[in-house]
């Protein structure tokens, strides 16, 4: 058998609960839901870092964003940093990029050779929300020269997408794409939807993390999921052009975001935090490997995907990525996967969270800037939920001595797993408590 193509679909703060299979009953995402009931669904998927330069770091490395010094926005990637491109180069593939980089420095559009992190074939800006609006797509090629695409962003993007997966070439190749799409326009503090999109959207079905907390949520929820809408059928023209080309059975396809939205809920803007609405995205796979999947009811990090994406491929997994492929997961053999996942929070604040199925626990540094500062040797304990009975978020109970057993449970995950990223244990200075009245959780129900 040849070596598969592989395409990873990037979206842009986009939550999870935008989906069909996650519940959202507005049909935005037919083509994602279809995918995801095809190939493997992973159910819990969340990010490693909840802000989009971070975050790419750790798509492109498999490595933490403090081990890569990625830890806020603005900080170019090393360039003596092995990327995906590197690796799959060395496997035998040809590799592209098309979209939104945000790993060089500052907000320019063009990006040097030198910090393109080894692709080859290049259509991209840096910062994407910078250069670019709605209906003015502005991108940068081999060359560094402005490439004017014409259409709705969503559709020029993949008008791209598609010419390169045409082209003729003797080499499997990976394509990294990355939209801006559902991210808001930074310069106008909105979310442009393709022209009648947003009507479609006005007053209807609302989270309940936002319906309870409000933030921006009126101002801007139709326009967001008419932006999540266009996407979903860009996918859709996608895997359309794959079958028209004969190439849906040999190509992996992986779409995912690379954080949530919040909808300035839970800080005055739209995602840096523990919550769900700012960690949990999307995921599915589709393809050699991944076909008859699933749903996988695991726990799975960004940090997984280039460890993933390379295992599919057939090609080694290098020893410095700090995740796991869930692969075998997707084949249903046995593998033992952690039972929590951990995310690293920086620029709104110096903080760290770990999740298990039921409990979300996490600490930030008070006296550290989420800007200079990448970690802490000190926290203090600032969040604790039961998702159990809490799904959305909505009822913090790091104060309650009802609780104390599950927080020093879930205090020893987290600071085993700061350690396991390359972080130095830290000191955690616990909440102070008060009566939690009738209720109390047992060391059995924190372990859960």
């Amino acid at each position: 058998m040849s070596s598969p193509n592989v395409i990873v679909f990037l979206t842009d703060q986009q939550r999870w609960d935008t989906t069909g299979v996650h519940g959202n009953p507005l049909d935005l995402t037919p083509n994602f839901d279809r995918m995801a009931r095809h190939g493997t669904h992973v159910d819990q998927a969340f990010t490693c870092q909840p802000v989009c330069g971070p975050a790419r770091s750790c798509l492109q490395t498999g490595m933490y964003a403090t081990e890569t010094g990625c830890y806020r926005n603005g900080i170019a990637l090393p360039q003596d940093a092995r990327t995906l491109a590197h690796y799959f180069r060395d496997g035998g593939y040809t590799t592209g990029y098309i979209g939104k980089w945000h790993l060089a420095e500052g907000t320019k559009g063009p990006v040097s050779e030198d910090q393109r992190g080894g692709y080859e074939y290049w259509l991209a800006s840096n910062t994407l929300e910078f250069t670019s609006d709605a209906y003015d797509t502005v991108m940068y090629d081999n060359d560094n020269q402005a490439v004017k695409l014409p259409g709705y962003r969503v559709d020029a993007v993949t008008d791209a997408v598609i010419r390169y997966v045409h082209q003729p070439r003797e080499q499997p190749f990976y394509l990294f794409v990355s939209y801006i799409e559902p991210h808001h326009q930074n310069h106008r503090d909105d979310y442009p939807a393709p022209d009648g999109y947003e009507e479609r959207y006005r007053e209807r079905w609302t989270p309940p993390d936002l319906a309870a907390l409000g933030g921006s949520t009126h101002q801007h929820l139709a326009g967001y999921y008419g932006m999540v809408k266009r996407l979903d059928e860009a996918l859709g023209r996608l895997l359309d052009a794959l079958k028209s080309l004969n190439m849906l059975d040999d190509t992996i396809v992986l779409f995912t975001s690379d954080h949530g939205n919040h909808f300035k809920t839970r800080n005055g803007e739209y995602k840096r935090s523990c919550h769900e609405a700012s960690i949990r995205i999307p995921m599915a796979v589709m393809g050699p490997g991944f076909n008859g999947g699933g749903r996988l009811s695991q726990l799975v990090s960004l940090m997984d995907v280039p460890p993933t994406l390379l295992h599919s491929a057939g090609l080694p997994v290098p020893e410095v990525m700090q995740g796991h492929s869930f692969l075998p997961l997707a084949q249903k053999q046995a593998t033992d996967w952690p039972e929590e996942m951990f995310t690293q929070i920086s620029e709104a604040e110096v903080g760290r969270a770990v999740r298990t199925q039921r409990w979300k626990y996490a600490v930030t540094a008070p006296d550290k800037d989420g800007w200079s500062d990448a970690g802490s040797d000190q926290y203090t304990e600032a969040y604790l939920y039961d998702l159990l009975s809490d799904p959305y978020e909505l009822k913090n109970l790091i104060e309650y001595d009802s609780h104390n057993e599950v927080k020093q449970v879930m205090r020893e995950r987290l600071i085993r797993r700061m350690v396991a990223a390359g972080e130095a244990a830290p000191e955690i200075v616990l909440a102070e408590t008060i009566p939690g009245g009738q209720r109390h959780v047992s060391a059995q129900e924190a372990l859960t």
